[in-house]
């Protein structure tokens, strides 16, 4: 082959391999309208919750068992914990070396037992037996926070809300969306960036994304509906 011909085969076979443009870290309204038209076109617009529950005290329970938990493993263990403890009072009554035993799979089981059953109480004593719904009165309830009481929110009482949990905050920040670490400064600049009426959905979204496509460890950029948006992209 001779010099020039060489030097066109090079030309184009790196012109081939030429990196896709680097996408612009400025969160912009076009790059967020993207992203929420790509994860609409990607994945469900239904939201559902993947904690199994009949009710709002249920999922309260279920929720608060998820914390360093897989959802998977919470939905084992609440079939039969909600067959033997029927009702909020139930929960309230129940010996914490027994409900510790009862729980000892999701971890941190003794924090969690004691919060459950405080919780169950509080809800008994200053609500009536019903689960409040403001983010005041959810967050005052022994063990639950803003991620869990935003659970709530969203999914029982239908008030638009954002959940960050490790999948939200990992690939947020990939995205650019947030620059921060600390979950509640990531919620509130989620708020800030996505419409309104996504809120809901970009939970389940980005948390399914996370289970199947950008994984933690070994995320599959090349696979990744996201790249064409996503600066971290590393295809």
């Amino acid at each position: 082959m001779t010099a020039t011909g060489q030097k066109k085969l090079s030309e184009e076979t790196h012109k081939e391999q030429k990196p896709m443009a680097k996408v612009s870290k400025r969160v912009t309204k076009e790059r967020v309208r993207k992203i929420c038209d790509i994860l609409n076109e990607t994945y469900t617009t239904e939201y559902k919750c993947y904690l199994n529950h009949e009710n709002a005290w249920q999922l309260l329970i279920a929720t608060m068992l998820s914390a360093q938990c897989t959802d998977a493993r919470v939905n084992i263990v609440t079939e039969k914990l909600f067959k033997k403890y029927t009702s909020l009072e139930a929960f309230a009554r129940a010996d914490i070396r027994e409900l510790e035993r009862d729980i000892y799979s999701t971890g941190f089981y003794k924090n969690k037992a004691k919060n459950i059953i405080g919780a169950a109480g509080q809800i008994i004593e200053r609500h009536g037996g019903e689960v409040p719904e403001s983010i005041e009165e959810l967050t005052a309830l022994d063990g639950v926070g803003r991620k869990t009481a935003n659970v709530i929110r969203g999914n029982i009482f239908h008030e638009p809300s954002i959940v960050v949990d490790t999948h939200v905050k990992r690939i947020s920040k990939k995205l650019y969306l947030t620059k921060n670490d600390d979950p509640v400064k990531i919620e509130h600049d989620l708020m800030k960036v996505l419409p309104k009426e996504q809120w809901i959905l970009y939970n389940i979204q980005i948390i399914t994304h996370g289970r199947n496509v950008c994984i933690a460890r070994r995320p599959k950029c090349g696979e990744c509906t996201l790249q064409s948006v996503c600066p971290s992209c590393e295809v």
